[in-house]
């Protein structure tokens, strides 16, 4: 059953969440993001694991109450306790270049509604293919459907596991709670992207 947001129209300002951003520049420069286009560390683009890409989002500094608005293009960040991943360019906007993170309150200006959609879990990422197609293994006698999304990184190319399609960030987050409880994973809620599951499997 999906919640009664899931139908209603986007309302500006519906959307705030407060946590730890980080940035992320060289390395990434000028290879695709995860909606396909290619990443300029000196746009003002960032990664978030559930909002829809092409969302526009106000990210506000609480160190310093600077703000600037940012696109999601990209998909992460993958490090616990982190809900957003800016560009370059946007860190420098908000004076956290040097401390590499910052306490950021994020409200969503535009863009598709954040209830809508398809959502996973992610519960691992492996250099080998096969260490992630046992973990699958292992897994589908309980959960099902299981993605492996491949992953180009700038230090090597990974396999993620993904556990699950919800219809709803809610159902994401106990399913999250059940893999966390039960099987000791480490979980990321994801937004199951077109462009990670283009066949539908």
């Amino acid at each position: 059953m999906q919640p009664p947001t899931s139908s209603a129209p986007f309302v500006p300002g519906i959307y705030v969440e407060q946590g730890v951003a980080s940035w992320y520049g060289v390395p990434f420069h000028g290879r695709r993001a995860a909606d396909g286009e290619i990443f300029d560390m000196n746009s003002l683009v960032a990664a978030h694991r559930t909002l829809p890409f092409g969302s526009i989002l106000r990210v506000t500094n609480l160190n310093n109450g600077r703000q600037i608005d940012v696109r999601v293009i990209d998909r992460g960040p993958f490090v616990e306790g982190r809900i957003l991943d800016l560009a370059r360019a946007a860190a420098a906007g908000l004076g956290m270049i040097g401390t590499g993170t910052a306490p950021v309150r994020i409200e969503m200006l535009s863009g598709p509604s954040p209830a809508n959609g398809d959502f996973t879990v992610q519960v691992g990422a492996f250099a080998d293919r096969a260490n992630a197609e046992r973990l699958r293994d292992r897994l589908l006698a309980r959960y099902q459907p299981i993605f492996i999304q491949d992953f180009d990184a700038p230090n090597g190319h990974f396999y993620r596991v993904r556990v699950g399609r919800v219809p709803n960030p809610d159902a994401a987050q106990q399913l999250a709670a059940q893999l966390r409880n039960s099987d000791g994973f480490q979980t990321f809620v994801m937004r199951l992207d077109q462009t990670i599951d283009p066949h539908g499997n």
